[in-house]
């Protein structure tokens, strides 16, 4: 990721879901404004999704949708990403329509110019 790094730390998370998130059959996003110019992004995935090979082909794929698209997001903010049990079985443009959904939804994707 050449514009963001990795959330770590439990309490950023613990902040971040106390704000509003935007949530569909997949995902569950939480944003934040950050003062830092760079986007930090976390992944979540809980065990009750599968054993230790599931979440993290799961935590892999979220990663990449974020990924191929980083250049669409906007600077400045701290994004968590929640998966929920349908993101399992999903494919991986249902993946990464539902994140980038998620995105516009929060406002946090750059305006698309035709």
């Amino acid at each position: 990721m050449e514009f963001s790094s990795s959330l770590k730390l439990n309490h950023i998370f613990q902040r971040l879901y106390r704000t509003n998130g935007q949530a569909n059959g997949y995902l569950v996003l939480y944003a934040r404004r950050n003062r830092l110019g760079i986007n930090r992004i976390g992944v979540t995935v809980s065990k009750k999704l599968g054993k230790a090979v599931v979440r993290n082909r799961v935590r892999r794929r979220l990663r990449e949708v974020y990924r191929l698209h980083e250049s669409r997001f906007l600077p400045g903010w701290d994004i968590v990403v929640v998966a929920r049990g349908r993101a399992v079985d999903a494919t991986f443009p249902e993946l990464t329509k539902a994140y980038l959904g998620l995105a516009k939804k929060s406002g946090i994707l750059r305006e698309e110019q035709p």
